[in-house]
């Protein structure tokens, strides 16, 4: 217990080194501003630094989960916690503004995130993000993200449970065997087994049997994509955007959203959690791509609220599960057909509410 709790905090005290570098220094800051210090103050050592402080808190929990079945219950969830933060950390890589240079941003997310995490090939995952995904959000056919969603089910017409049942996707059998085929190809790259490898011989080395088990296997085929995937249901308003033109924040703030506006708390608890390094501001991150996560929400408050801030994610009437849900069921609130526009008008009123 004293080893992991050495290595858990020596972990998060290796991370503030980041935070410290790239402080914002000042509560509102537009996107140019926002990317002139970050290129003053890039480097390749403070992200190396933050990278490694990861792994060092995932080694803690390896070894606290070696202890018995009752922290083995804590380091699946704290595990998966940090394979969702490492995911985050390389996706600012695939848009370059992790480190200073290209090269090291796929470096980086390759030897510290991709490989060890069995998340494929970095240049496959910059163009399916960067090049089919941001300029295409929510566009049928053209979005890839919106696809996993259709393949979970969640098209227009879809009954109820299965949009509810849709929230928990990742556990289901079939979003089980999705993830175990996503692994598999990544282990089938030679790096990537070799990778594999590495990794299950260190959490076995630390936390043995338990360590393998609990803080690897189990949070890398479950914890970590329902994590990943309650992030991408609260990306955007993927089945009711509102088509908008004009200045590139004016569109997003037709197809995105803020979860959490009024709410500091459950803000704050996403953001360490399943909506980490920025994640809780994908809506400044969509209007402005080329900001690093530690000064979007300075630049969020340069921008008008998106069409859509809804208070909760899944429970509740004015939640945005209970949003999606009526957009693809095709009802409203109280259960009868929704009205065209009525989606809209609704979530302007809770945006009034929330400002």
């Amino acid at each position: 217990m004293p080893v992991a709790t050495i290595l858990i905090l020596s972990g998060i005290l290796l991370r503030q080194i980041d935070r410290l570098r790239h402080r914002p220094g000042s509560v509102a800051l537009t996107a140019a501003q926002a990317m002139s210090l970050q290129r003053e103050r890039a480097t390749v050592w403070v992200p190396a630094l933050l990278l490694l402080g990861e792994w060092i808190q995932i080694a803690g929990w390896w070894r606290l989960a070696g202890v018995g079945l009752l922290p083995a219950a804590v380091a699946v969830v704290a595990v998966g916690v940090q394979f969702r933060h490492l995911q985050e950390i390389s996706h600012f890589a695939v848009h370059g503004v992790l480190a200073r240079g290209r090269r090291a941003n796929a470096v980086l997310a390759e030897v510290f995130a991709h490989l060890p995490m069995a998340l494929g090939p970095v240049a496959v995952r910059r163009i399916r993000h960067v090049r089919d995904h941001h300029p295409n959000a929510t566009v049928s056919g053209a979005d890839p993200n919106l696809a996993e969603l259709h393949a979970a089910g969640l098209v227009p017409a879809a009954s109820r449970w299965t949009v509810t049942r849709a929230v928990l996707f990742p556990l289901t059998p079939r979003g089980t065997a999705v993830a175990a085929a996503a692994i598999g190809r990544a282990l089938h790259r030679p790096a990537g087994a070799a990778a594999g490898v590495a990794v299950a011989f260190s959490a076995f080395s630390v936390g043995g049997w338990f360590g393998v088990l609990f803080g690897l296997v189990v949070p890398r085929l479950w914890v970590y994509p329902q994590l990943a995937w309650l992030s991408l249901l609260g990306e955007h308003t993927w089945f009711d955007p509102q088509r908008r033109e004009g200045a590139r924040a004016e569109v997003e703030a037709g197809r995105c959203l803020r979860l959490y506006p009024q709410r500091p708390l459950m803000a704050a608890a996403a953001s360490m959690m399943w909506l980490p390094y920025g994640d809780l501001h994908h809506y400044a991150h969509s209007a402005h791509p080329a900001v690093r996560w530690n000064y979007l929400p300075a630049v969020e408050r340069h921008l008008a609220p998106p069409h859509c801030t809804p208070p909760a994610l899944l429970i509740g009437p004015r939640s945005l599960l209970a949003r999606h849900r009526r957009a693809l069921t095709g009802t409203s609130p109280g259960g009868g057909a929704v009205a065209p526009g009525a989606e809209s008008r609704t979530c302007s009123c809770l945006r009034a509410e929330t400002r």
